[in-house]
């Protein structure tokens, strides 16, 4: 829909139209795909318990203009971090534009743009009210004591102009009613400052009634905002704030500088949320999440993860998201080191600092390997390109765990090259300073050039051609050998069956791997399985307790398979079918002291330089 054609077309179709009307004939038309110029931009959002009843934010921007020349403003179709287009100007409800008081006349330009006509020069307002009714990082939501909104949901830039612009952010709100941002305030009461469009629309803000507290980390305040208020609370707050006092100075470390004056990890625990979810910014992040969440195992892995993408990512980015374009899709096959080797650094920050041992960390590699088996073959580089497209196959957001261990295996292969005097850490500085601080992005030279520096001159060009734009898998056992681990699975009993539960609990098989227990048995695609020995599938422990029974029992031995197929309750003679299990890493107790200390470099980061 926002292919740079289409816009196109939509665009000339309008203006020819409004050249026949009779009232605007008479006023010569410029090129009014671009806006004229505009100054002194201010935004105004309402986000009081009047406005949130009605799940809606009120957004007023005012600007000054200097004639008659049409004014074009746009709305951002995507988030940035939240790679899909969200079409943020459908929840737009009664625009309205307005100079000394009087209406204005304006027309939707496209689907996200809309053109004013200024009576004159002077000061012009446009108001509209957003629906803030989607759950999502990206989006902006309501409750009759909150509201979370992104500045891409609300604010407007004038279409074809430069976004480096300075504006204001004035926040209409109850009395009682706190506001969270990582805005710079400007000393007025709940009103901030941004020195362009960018930084401007990548600081979400929490307003309402929500707990807030903050602490100097690395030098700087941290500020930590939950949502609804006792929902992170006691011993699970206490319990968030030792991570993060953890996770960031180990971060820190890696790139050598923190990267913003204040930091807001903005949070919502939601009951109707089916998970927990994050969405970076560059002194900020929003995560979303379940009430299990809070406390869980997986919660310092979420906060590592959207803190390093500070630097990873807001800063540190590949060419093709520099700068970012608000009003179509910004393809880049990079996403792998942006969203993967991120998620690498999320585990190699929990082991740095202490929040995990070696063996948590090993859990965690261990675990993105299965799921990577466990997922159509599928190279990084395409993965990567697709995610703006959902692709249906099981690699929507494979880059994740593919490109985390693609960190780890480069990290593995520099430090073997350069006697451990080199690392993944070398290349990520590197990046970051002659990229990020060159004010562009990184490209396929810098990056594999990084690369090959770190490594005493190593060329990785084989690697890219194999394990990034191909296929192949992973060289697991000779690259964990390296580093002195072993990477072992145990053989397990495996049915073979994949299943799907009905509305009235009954198990139904979808499909049979070939040469599994169950094909072997004769079950079929459509029966409802009933029990495989005295188990009943419909258990919630079945898979322990079916591997509790069977796994000391010899390949072969009997394994009846109960179904019910059409009005029939059969039972199938089964024989135990064994597998290999997923995989483990280990320690080698006999690891020679070279391997030690390439080990030891990459869950400490440390180098023998």
């Amino acid at each position: 829909m926002f292919f740079v054609s289409q816009r196109y077309c939509v665009r000339t179709a309008v203006a020819l139209a409004l050249f026949a009307h009779p009232l605007i004939a008479q006023r010569p038309l410029a090129d009014t795909t671009a806006s004229a110029a505009i100054t002194d931009v201010r935004y105004e959002v309402t986000a009081d318990r009047g406005a949130l009843a009605t799940r809606r934010v009120r957004v007023e921007t005012s600007f000054g203009v200097s004639g008659l020349a049409p004014v074009v403003l746009s709305l951002p179709a995507w988030t940035p971090g939240a790679y899909e287009i969200s079409n943020f100007s459908s929840r737009v409800l009664g625009f309205a534009a307005v100079q000394n008081g009087a209406p204005l006349q304006w027309d939707k330009l496209d689907s996200d743009s809309w053109r004013v006509r200024p009576s004159g020069a002077g000061r012009v307002s446009l108001t509209f009210d957003y629906l803030a009714d989607t759950l999502d990082n990206a989006m902006a939501w309501t409750r009759p004591d909150f509201a979370l909104f992104n500045g891409t949901n609300l604010f407007l830039y004038p279409e074809g102009r430069s976004k480096e612009f300075a504006a204001s952010v004035t926040i209409r709100t109850d009395p009682d009613f706190r506001v969270a941002t990582s805005m710079q305030p400007t000393g007025a009461a709940h009103t901030y400052r941004a020195a362009n469009y960018h930084d401007l629309v990548d600081m979400p803000v929490f307003v309402g009634r929500f707990d807030l507290d903050s602490a100097s980390i690395s030098g700087t305040t941290v500020r930590y905002a939950t949502y609804p208020a006792g929902s992170v609370s006691g011993t699970a707050r206490a319990q968030a704030w030792d991570q993060l006092k953890r996770i960031i100075p180990a971060q820190v470390m890696v790139f050598g500088e923190t990267p913003w004056d204040s930091y807001t990890l903005l949070q919502i625990v939601d009951s109707s949320y089916g998970g927990y979810s994050g969405l970076e910014h560059s002194s900020s992040h929003v995560d979303i999440v379940a009430p299990g969440f809070v406390g869980s195992d997986f919660q310092p892995s979420l906060y590592a993860h959207e803190i390093f993408h500070a630097w990873n990512v807001k800063r540190l980015r590949p060419a093709e998201l520099v700068p970012y374009v608000y009003d179509r899709p910004q393809p880049t096959p990079w996403l792998w080191v942006s969203e993967g080797i991120t998620d690498y650094y999320a585990d190699l920050t929990e082991v740095r600092a202490g929040v995990i041992d070696a063996a948590g960390f090993y859990a965690l590699t261990t675990g993105k390997i299965a799921e990577i088996e466990n997922t159509v073959s599928f190279a990084l580089e395409d993965a990567s390109v697709n995610t703006w497209v959902h692709p249906r196959d099981g690699t929507e957001y494979s880059y994740y765990p593919k490109g985390s261990l693609a960190g780890l295996l480069l990290d593995i292969m520099i430090r073997d090259a350069s006697e451990n005097r080199g690392s993944m850490d070398q290349v990520m500085r590197e990046l970051y300073r002659s990229t990020y601080k060159a004010g562009r992005g990184f490209t396929s030279e810098d990056f594999w050039g990084a690369v090959r520096r770190a490594a005493n001159g190593r060329s990785f060009d084989d690697f890219a051609r194999r394990y990034v734009d191909g296929r192949e898998p992973y060289p697991w056992p000779d690259a964990l050998r390296t580093i002195g681990l072993r990477i072992e699975r145990d053989s397990v009993p495996r049915l073979g069956i994949s299943t799907t539960g009905d509305a009235a609990g009954a198990v139904r098989v979808t499909e049979l791997t070939p040469g599994g227990a169950g094909a072997v048995a004769g079950v079929r695609a459509g029966d409802l399985l009933l029990r495989v020995g005295d188990i009943d599938v419909r258990d919630a422990n079945f898979g322990a307790k079916f591997r509790a029974a069977y796994v000391d029992r010899s390949s072969g031995a009997a394994l009846p398979i109960v179904v019910r197929r059409g009005e029939q309750q059969l039972t199938l003679d089964g024989r135990l079918v064994y597998a290999p299990g997923a995989p483990r890493i280990t320690e080698d107790a006999s690891a020679s002291p070279r391997a030690l200390r390439l080990r030891n470099g990459i869950l400490r980061g440390t180098t023998d330089r």
